[in-house]
């Protein structure tokens, strides 16, 4: 499968500055969780956004670099979409591979994606990137969505969307 997975707020915000909305410590064990041991594919800014900018452990990373002359260490490098795309259907035949970010990714991987785990967050993040408002989708339906949890500061609410029109790649 293929499965995009992130965290926004009430207007479907997911980032500033390069960085994350939120500090969320039980959305990040579920990240953790989820994809450890899996595939997590992401632009390059998601990978300059980590601590320096080293991939994430237990996981095979795959990066979209649009400049070929930037190829990271304990990567798998890829430097057109369609490479990106034809990287993740590899992965995507033997085992989850999870879309990462940034906003860019997410938007052109979205038509490919099996599911969506979209953690909402009941507050306004002052965001400058967005998800679509994917409650407004008609491909997409939202098939759980669990009770509100306190996680820090703020509630939150695990969901899941299923894509009713993929697009094969």
């Amino acid at each position: 499968m293929i499965i995009t997975i992130l965290n926004c707020d009430k207007e479907y915000g997911i980032g500033k500055r390069n960085g994350l909305l939120f500090t969320l410590k039980e959305d990040m064990k579920f990240f953790r969780e989820t994809t450890s041991g899996h595939v997590v594919a992401m632009g390059e800014n998601t990978l300059l956004s980590f601590p320096g900018s080293k991939p994430l452990k237990n996981r095979t990373n795959i990066v979209l670099s649009q400049d070929p002359s930037h190829n990271y260490e304990g990567v798998i490098n890829v430097h057109t979409f369609e490479d990106f795309l034809s990287k993740i259907k590899e992965f995507a035949l033997k085992e989850d591979v999870y879309i990462i970010g940034g906003a860019s990714m997410y938007r052109q991987t979205l038509p490919y994606v099996d599911k969506v785990l979209l953690t909402k967050v009941d507050a306004i993040g002052g965001a400058e990137v967005f998800f679509v408002n994917i409650d407004e989708d008609p491909n997409f339906e939202c098939v759980y969505e669990s009770e509100p949890i306190q996680d820090g500061d703020y509630k939150i609410k695990f969901t899941t969307y299923l894509n009713k029109a993929k697009k094969e790649i």
